[in-house]
């Protein structure tokens, strides 16, 4: 039997009878899709999509977005929300609406979260030359625009048949589904094949269920590992975003308690254990907090479990330092379970971490290794009281106090969706998480923008939960335009925007580095050209109003409380508005982040910045 339809009504239906399994629990993989119409899609998928229909029960659920980058960002924090066992599609046109794809394409796959990009493309059959936005290249005639999308994609198509669609279609489901593999997959759709009619088998449309293993790790090695870590004097596990993908927390507390091992954590990883469990120290890394940078200074062992050992993250060049360390490597991919010249472990997460509980059984650090971790860890919580206490309630918020405002206003289930800036530094020394999904950084490629939509799709993904959008001007400027859709699907999100006329994270590293924070500032021009005269007039409260948002405005740190308690009982998308003190910063980096600096220069700051680097480089270390 056969159903004749075209290329994009095929497309949806297969879509919509995609799931994945975990652990016996069943999950559409295709969730729904977001999209901008443009002339290369809406008469191939716009129609199909309004065929499919738009009512709750409709096979391929519409989102309307406003900007395709942002539409990429939020069916990422969709993604991630369910840990990678649902996804969701976005189409968009031949032309910008399909470069715009490139930067949310690029931020899926370095966090491996998976999204499938339905870009048109131009026509296959060539009836004219050039189309509108075609890209004309002198060499090859079968290049778009589209092929910018292939070295950010996991995997990338081009359905030039209609028949060539059924395995285009399996092999996109199948890296969509695979935990190893999965990251940003492109299918694209030339505009006149998407709208060709076709004669598809019925078996094209049956259900398929895509299964997501936990691979066990290989005997040999984890015997390996397990001798490794009862011959260390001073372990440490430090957690990634891998932990939250496989649903391992549960696993990792298990071994914690048995083991008495500290836990630190990775930006991603944050949240896999609570905050006052005892093994927990801390964020690791030049964002991290002392006690747990301390602990990995000296760690003659270290067990990353689901981490990609990104340098600013962990400082993985220089934070380790003790001269007999060795790596074990917990992870999904033997790309990254070999990195480190560690041991690697090759398998799931919550199995590895069950595993390794069990070949460690009767093992457990000395109790002067836990008696000196939990001091520092004491001694870590009062710099974060401290940081969180204004001296004041009329003083004006600094940066800290929004965070430990927050910190007396947030339910345990609600989320944080940051990705840039200064806060990422801070939130990560000093958020204490207490659910395993309540703290959101999107730090493998820190993109400004990235906020507002994915905490969009958080929403999406947990309808009910309270999803807090912390942003600073800067980024807020980038991409705000996604609060219309939050106003229009009803979500509850809510907006914390601080205003601290600039890029703050920037300036910061630019004064460290030499730079004298140029171009950093959101100031009108001085007389001597530089941007050092008096802050911008802008009103970014009354910009969020006027997309739809209820506004809270805050000037000091009693109104603040005040004002986030009043956005989190509001029933749709609410902002609080604050002006930050940016004089007062965070407590400072414990490890070193390795930027260049200038080697030779006239200028005394960038001098004195480039003896401090050379100081500084001379402690890094290849593991080998």
């Amino acid at each position: 039997m056969s159903a004749r339809l075209t290329v994009a009504q095929a497309l949806v239906r297969f879509l919509a009878r995609q799931y994945t399994e975990r652990d016996g629990l069943r999950h559409r993989l295709i969730d729904s899709c977001w999209g901008v119409f443009g002339h290369g899609n809406v008469a191939g998928l716009g129609q199909a999509l309004v065929e499919s229909g738009h009512a709750p029960g409709a096979e391929l659920p519409f989102h309307q977005g406003r900007n395709e980058q942002a539409m990429v960002h939020a069916a990422v924090g969709f993604a991630r929300q369910r840990n990678r066992l649902s996804a969701q599609a976005v189409t968009t046109s031949i032309g910008p609406g399909a470069t715009n794809l490139v930067t949310g394409a690029a931020l899926a796959t370095v966090n491996r979260l998976p999204v499938l990009l339905l870009p048109g493309d131009t026509f296959a059959t060539r009836p004219a030359d050039p189309v509108l936005q075609q890209l004309e290249h002198p060499g090859a005639g079968d290049i778009s625009v589209n092929d910018a999308l292939r070295p950010v994609s996991r995997w990338f198509d081009r359905v030039h048949r209609p028949e060539a669609l059924v395995p285009a279609a399996l092999e996109a489901m199948r890296v969509l589904a695979d935990p190893a593999q999965t990251g940003a997959v492109t299918l694209a759709l030339p505009q006149d094949v998407q709208a060709e009619a076709f004669d598809w088998p019925d078996a094209f449309f049956a259900v398929r269920v895509w299964p997501v293993p936990r691979p066990a790790p290989d005997p040999a090695a984890l015997t390996a590992a397990a001798r490794a870590i009862r011959a260390a004097r001073r372990p440490l596990l430090v957690a990634g975003g891998g932990v939250h993908h496989s649903e391992a927390e549960d696993a990792l507390r298990e071994l914690a308690d048995a083991t008495g091992i500290p836990v630190a954590t990775t930006q991603a990883g944050k949240g896999a254990l609570p905050h006052d469990h005892p093994c927990e120290v801390g964020g690791v890394g030049h964002t991290g907090t002392a006690v747990a940078d301390d602990v990995a200074g000296r760690a003659d062992l270290v067990i990353g479990v689901g981490t990609r050992w990104t340098d600013f993250t962990t400082a993985s060049g220089t934070l380790f330092a003790e001269p007999s360390v060795r790596f074990v490597n917990l992870s999904i991919t033997g790309h990254d379970a070999h990195k480190m010249g560690g041991l690697p472990l090759v398998a799931d997460a919550r199995a590895g971490l069950a595993a390794l509980t069990r070949a460690l059984d009767g093992h457990r650090v000395a109790e002067e290794y836990v008696t000196e971790y939990t001091a520092g860890k004491e001694r870590w919580n009062a710099v974060t009281r401290a940081a969180f206490t204004p001296r004041a309630e009329s003083d004006r918020p600094t940066q800290t106090h929004v965070i430990g405002a927050l910190d007396a206003v947030v339910g345990d289930a609600d989320v944080l969706v940051n990705a840039a800036g200064s806060l990422p530094g801070d939130l990560h020394k000093l958020w204490r998480a207490r659910s395993p999904r309540q703290y959101h950084l999107e730090y493998g490629y820190s993109c400004m923008g990235y906020e507002i939509p994915g905490a969009i799709g958080v929403g999406l993904a947990a309808p009910g939960t309270a999803v807090w959008a912390l942003v600073g001007d800067g980024t807020y400027l980038m991409m705000p335009t996604e609060l219309v859709t939050a106003v229009q699907e009803g979500i509850a999100l809510k907006l914390v925007l601080l205003q601290n006329h600039g890029y703050a994270s920037i300036g910061g590293l630019s004064e460290a580095t030499g730079a004298e924070g140029f171009g950093t500032a959101y100031r009108y021009r001085a007389a001597d050209g530089s941007f050092t005269g008096d802050p911008l007039p802008v009103d970014l409260g009354a910009n969020a109003a006027s997309l739809g948002l209820t506004v809270f405005r805050a000037a000091t740190c009693g109104e603040l409380r005040g004002a986030l308690a009043a956005a989190r009982a509001a029933r749709g998308p609410a902002c609080v508005y604050v002006e930050t003190d940016p004089a007062v910063t965070a407590p400072p980096a414990a490890a070193w982040w390795d930027v260049p600096v200038a080697q030779t220069s006239a200028r005394p700051a960038a001098r004195r910045a480039r003896e401090e680097y050379e100081r500084r480089a001379a402690g890094r270390r290849r593991h080998l």
